[in-house]
């Protein structure tokens, strides 16, 4: 059942600036039946009705062990703010995990790690960057492409501009996720600053919009976050717990770039009170099933891939050590840096062997995974 109620509806009434009327139910266009099979997709195929891209799917899930399939869902760190290569190269020979998240490092550091990683890997991984245009010149070194800060970033020309040079430069590391656009609305978060494209929503919606449309024209799957928000609170979560006290003020952001294709929506670590529909019961919201799953998918209708934010942020440890199998049980995809990796594998399988319905969304995710990694150009079907 779809959890819609008026406030809700309120918040999501502001934004007419794309050009799409967003229904109050916010739900994907019926899909279409593909009719001709194929064997190289791009990210839009991904919420399409494709019954050869849900065969080649089913089939690779079919030949992966159950710890391959569950790894999926787990994406480590690298580069100079990441885990010792040596522990990402561990990770990765035995199977352990999904993808990597570079965190910082050299152009021609990151791109010869990713390639050793290539070498050594079992399946394919994706590897993912926080390449946001105000990031960009502080996390990708060794390069001469600079970047505006996002909020400086005033039309459709310099946007796609932005993301376009953002997307050459990681492309050619090795790179298919950038973790942008920030969509947030307050510029004043000390977490946020000038990572976002300001604080008027239309305005906000607009850009934001431009910056997937060039990201995925591109093959990189854009990532719009940080649900439910991160503008209007205090704090930031990498330091501390932070609260949303009451309605969402930044909801209505999302169901516009939804309704779009956006590829992938990464959940915050806020806390939600006093809010009657989706209280997170003092655990974060990358861990409470009322905002991953009842909110963003079932309310708002996403079908993408769902991130966690880093799950070594303390507003995240703070839930405890748990808290990455949380995360997982919430509904989310992918859980970022989780501290101990095989820890969470382990976890997720055994709950998995107890809790039919655990099994069954654990399923659903592993394989939406292996959906964008296909749509990503990431694995070929057989012959």
């Amino acid at each position: 059942m779809k959890i819609i109620y008026s406030s809700l509806i309120a918040l999501m009434s502001f934004s007419s600036c794309t050009g799409n009327n967003t229904p109050e139910n916010p739900q994907q266009e019926p899909k279409k039946e593909g009719t001709t099979p194929k064997k190289h997709f791009k990210i839009d195929d991904f919420f399409k009705a494709d019954v050869n891209l849900d065969h080649i799917v089913d089939e690779w899930y079919n030949s992966l062990s159950d710890t391959q399939r569950v790894a999926q869902m787990i994406m480590t760190s690298a580069g100079q703010l990441g885990k010792p290569n040596n522990t990402v190269l561990k990770l990765v020979k035995n199977q352990q995990v999904g993808g990597v998240i570079f965190l910082k490092g050299q152009k021609t550091e990151n791109k010869a790690f990713i390639d050793q990683l290539n070498q050594e890997t079992a399946f394919p991984l994706w590897f993912a960057i926080d390449a946001e245009p105000s990031l960009f010149n502080s996390r990708v070194l060794g390069t001469d492409v600079t970047i505006p800060k996002t909020v400086d970033l005033k039309d459709s020309t310099a946007v796609a501009d932005a993301a376009h040079k953002i997307d050459a430069e990681i492309k050619e590391m090795g790179f298919q996720i950038n973790f942008a656009p920030v969509v947030d609305l307050s510029p004043n978060n000390e977490a946020i600053k000038h990572r976002s494209f300001g604080s008027n929503p239309d305005s906000v919606i607009q850009k934001s919009s431009w910056f997937i449309e060039a990201t995925q024209k591109d093959q990189v799957a854009a990532c719009i976050k940080h649900f439910p928000g991160h503008g209007y609170v205090t704090g930031d979560t990498h330091k501390q717990t932070v609260y949303i006290d009451g309605e969402f003020k930044e909801i209505g952001v999302y169901p516009p770039l939804i309704a779009e294709n956006v590829a992938s929506v990464m959940v915050a670590h806020v806390t939600v009170q006093n809010n009657a529909a989706f209280n997170t019961d003092g655990k974060p919201a990358s861990c409470s099933r009322n905002i991953v799953t009842e909110l963003l998918r079932d309310s708002l209708g996403f079908e993408g891939i769902i991130f966690t934010d880093a799950m070594n942020m303390m507003a995240a440890v703070n839930s405890g050590e748990m808290g990455p199998l949380a995360a997982a049980k919430a509904g989310c995809d992918v859980i970022l840096m989780p501290p101990n990796e095989p820890q969470l594998l382990q976890q997720i399988l055994e709950l998995s062997q107890t809790d039919q319905a655990f099994a069954t969304q654990i399923e659903n995710s592993i394989k939406r995974i292996l959906r964008m990694k296909i749509c990503l150009g990431l694995y070929q079907p057989k012959a």
